[in-house]
């Protein structure tokens, strides 16, 4: 009984050593459009290497970066405005994560990445709905005179209208 109960703190502990991280990576663009989904399947390939499991993932797509980055890749300096974005979300063994880190640096194709610790749920805010006339605060509004502003009333107007069509 003794080696069951220690067999169960051993699967414990290794379970609570799992976390949820997310990468997010940037591609180098000088990769031929055909070749990415090779380079996100190797990603795909190199987590699941290190016992990870992946959770969700987007394929690279090109984007416009807000800034030149720079890397140096045997003593070339690339410069780069555009790249492949790309992320991936999955749960791995803490200390096999510095291993994914080591193998990322070495790889010439990424020109940055960043693992975060996260959660499992979808984080994706979604967009709210806000009631228009309940949750504005009311605005008195001034004229160059400074003379306060009546809003428009359309039901007001249409009647002004009405009765000036009549006549």
């Amino acid at each position: 009984m003794q080696r069951e109960e220690i067999g169960n703190e051993n699967n414990a502990k290794e379970e609570t050593n799992f976390r949820v991280y997310e990468l997010g990576y940037l591609l180098a663009p000088t990769i031929p459009e055909a070749d990415v989904p090779v380079q996100y399947g190797n990603l795909k390939e190199l987590v699941a290497s290190l016992k990870g499991v992946v959770i969700s993932d987007e394929m690279p797509k090109m984007i416009p970066l807000a800034y030149l980055m720079v890397k140096t890749v045997a003593n070339v300096r690339g410069k780069f405005k555009t790249a492949y974005f790309g992320w991936i979300k999955f749960t791995m063994a803490t200390d096999a994560v510095l291993e994914l880190k080591k193998k990322l640096d070495l790889d010439p194709n990424f020109i940055r990445f960043l693992i975060l610790k996260t959660v499992k749920e979808n984080t994706i805010a979604a967009k709210r709905f806000v009631r228009g006339e309940i949750h504005r605060k009311s605005r008195v509004l001034r004229d160059e005179n400074n003379e306060t502003v009546v809003p428009i009333n359309k039901e007001e107007i249409d009647k002004e209208i009405d009765a000036m069509v009549a006549v």
